[in-house]
């Protein structure tokens, strides 16, 4: 048995071992996301087009999540001016959120927290921090509510090279179920509002 014969033997294989690309430009945020196959993670892109307000979403997100990425919008405009966006900055453009894979069908709410990173890092025209990924449900006061999976989202997040992971802080329980192979060289933040996860990422 060889290396060159596991193509042969398994298939192709389901997910890359590429490091993940950081966040390039404000709009950007690494989400983490549960499939049939295990983890996976996710680089939300919000873009803003100057005219009038509006709000436009892409990637074939299931119900809950699409009723997620219309609470983070709603949030991240409430708490905008706090963080030195200008009054008018949603009045004035319309915002379009995606997530590639497009062809992927996705759906469930651990991703609030990441669709407003993403949102927050628009409005204020800053990046994030790299090597930062997150998962987490949003409410529309701003808490972070708890996610299942998250033993498979961390293993996609050390595929990945991720080095700081935000989750729920009521997921801390769930860090006892990870071998200590796979959380090794990755810093944990238990996050129990949004103002938590913002705090990590600016």
């Amino acid at each position: 048995m060889t290396p060159e014969m596991l193509t042969d033997y398994l298939g192709q294989p389901i997910f890359s071992h590429e490091k993940l690309k950081a966040p390039q430009k404000p709009g950007m945020a690494v989400g983490l996301a549960w499939t049939n196959y295990g983890g996976d993670v996710l680089v939300i892109e919000a873009v803003n087009n100057p005219g009038t307000s509006g709000f436009k979403l892409t990637g074939q997100m299931g119900d809950v999540m699409q009723e997620s990425a219309n609470i983070a919008y709603t949030y991240v405009r409430h708490i905008a001016e706090r963080h030195g966006v200008a009054p008018d900055f949603f009045e004035c453009n319309s915002i379009h959120l995606h997530i590639p894979a497009g062809a992927t069908p996705k759906d469930g709410p651990s991703a609030g927290i990441t669709m407003a990173s993403a949102l927050l890092s628009l409005s204020m025209d800053k990046s994030l921090k790299k090597n930062v990924a997150m998962t987490g449900e949003l409410s529309l006061s701003g808490s972070v509510h708890p996610i299942g999976g998250l033993k498979e989202k961390t293993i996609a997040a050390r595929r990945n090279g991720v080095k700081t992971l935000i989750i729920p802080a009521q997921n801390s329980k769930d860090l006892d179920e990870i071998p200590e192979n796979i959380k090794k060289g990755i810093t944990f933040h238990l996050a129990e509002t949004m103002d938590d996860v913002i705090r990590v990422l600016l």
